[in-house]
């Protein structure tokens, strides 16, 4: 029986995809904890939205420097090596955040967290991607990304009741534990260099590169991710700000918020992979689920209208009162909305990116492609879009956020096309 017959619950019988997926079981839960911890900071420290922008573009910068010359080194070395160190280097970022005293160590952590983070997504979708069978290799990301989008929302509701609860320590503790797991699994269970290695001569130098951006695909997409990440990671990096800054809620509710658009992106990423390798024509499903992710971006504002508007709720838990205000209800729905969006157009996006690499046994080089167009806007957005809204207003600032998306799909619309494979290529990539 394949591996796609017995869909996404199947592939945690191979031990390889297990240890790949702690991976990111790891990397995304520690990402979704620290964000809400970021609010706690921001609201601690009295932060400005333009310092609050830098919390993201800090995290940024660092990937947008090492990127490339990652993707060469991942097609040309060991890549379970990377993975394990990784895994250590947010070890050592976690015991970092323990000694936080000031705004200016949060900014420099974020720094040392994005370069661990870059390493883990980078070297973990490429293996992804190069051990996967082709007939479903569409399962196998949507997949991997499945296991992180519950593990992100394991950590804003695990992470947000740890926060709310114990405090930094305490939590911060606890995500070094299940990185640790992580180092045992990918050590004992992914063979050494998995996917193979490249030929130095042939694969993820400057030529590479230029080949791949030669290709109309290429183009497209990493056009798209450029200006499509201004509007995302505004969201990611201003929502939780928001939501305590402008709302007074506590870590615990801001975890809930961001657990709807988790869950929606979990449930369905890996079914939507799958249709990917069915039906094809990939470039239509990145193209549907940026307009999704628009709307949800262009809702989130509409949750300053909630107050007053829409009742607030009261819960009892852990011995406290927790008041619900109107607007955590707009924001959970916001992020419901924009998990779909991702769902539809993440399989497709990383496939097409796999295929393109594929064409050149670089596909290392490829996915650093598609994270460095990403690292474009994520360095530039977060406090772009913070300056706006220290102009303006949060309607404005979000609403500019949303226009970026629209924009990126109208133009990736016009632009994709797909090509023949290369002369030394014998059949096209499957689309």
């Amino acid at each position: 029986m394949s591996e796609s017959s017995g869909g996404t619950l199947r592939l945690f019988g191979n031990r390889e995809f297990v240890a790949l997926a702690s991976t990111a079981f790891a990397r995304s839960q520690a990402y979704s904890t620290i964000l809400i911890a970021l609010a706690l900071y921001a609201d601690m420290f009295n932060t400005s939205g333009t310092v609050e922008g830098l919390f993201g573009t800090a995290f940024a910068a660092v990937q947008l420097l090492i990127v490339l010359p990652l993707g060469r080194y991942i097609d040309l070395k060991d890549a379970k090596k990377f993975l394990l160190v990784g895994l250590l280097l947010n070890v050592a970022v976690f015991v970092g955040f323990t000694f936080v005293s000031g705004v200016e160590h949060v900014i420099l952590l974020r720094a040392v967290q994005g370069l661990g983070a870059s390493i883990l997504w980078l070297t973990g979708t490429t293996v992804v991607g190069e051990i996967s069978p082709d007939e479903s290799r569409g399962l196998w990301i949507g997949s991997y990304n499945q296991v992180g989008a519950f593990s992100s929302l394991f950590g804003d509701v695990f992470g947000g009741l740890l926060l709310f609860v114990y405090g930094f320590e305490m939590t911060y503790a606890v995500l070094s534990l299940f990185t640790i797991g992580a180092f045992v699994s990918v050590y004992l269970f992914l063979r050494d260099n998995p996917g193979g290695s490249a030929d130095p001569e042939e694969a993820s130098g400057m030529e590479t590169i230029k080949d791949l951006l030669g290709r109309r695909a290429i183009q497209a997409l990493v056009f798209f991710r450029g200006s499509f990440s201004v509007g995302k990671m505004a969201v990611i990096t201003f929502l939780p700000i928001y939501a305590r800054t402008g709302f007074g809620i506590n870590a615990f509710l801001i975890g809930g918020i961001m657990a709807g658009g988790k869950l929606t992106k979990g449930l369905t990423q890996g079914w939507v992979g799958d249709l990917t390798d069915r039906f094809g024509r990939k470039y239509r499903f990145v193209l549907a689920g940026a307009l999704v992710y628009a709307v949800g971006v262009a809702l989130i504002p509409l949750a300053g209208f909630a107050e007053g508007r829409v009742p607030s709720v009261t819960l009892a838990a852990f011995g406290e009162q927790m008041a619900l205000p109107g607007a955590f209800f707009v924001l959970f729905a916001a992020y419901g909305v924009l998990g779909i969006g991702d769902s539809i157009r993440l399989p497709a996006s990383m496939s097409l990116f796999v295929e393109e690499g594929e064409y050149f046994d670089a596909v290392g080089s490829s996915l650093s492609l598609r994270s460095i167009a990403w690292k474009v806007g994520q360095v530039g957005g977060p406090v772009l879009v913070g300056a706006i809204w220290d102009a303006t207003s949060v309607l404005v600032a979000f609403w500019t956020a949303a226009g970026f998306i629209i924009v990126s799909a109208a133009t990736f619309t016009v632009l994709f096309g797909t090509e023949p494979a290369p002369e030394h290529v014998t059949a096209p990539a499957n689309d």
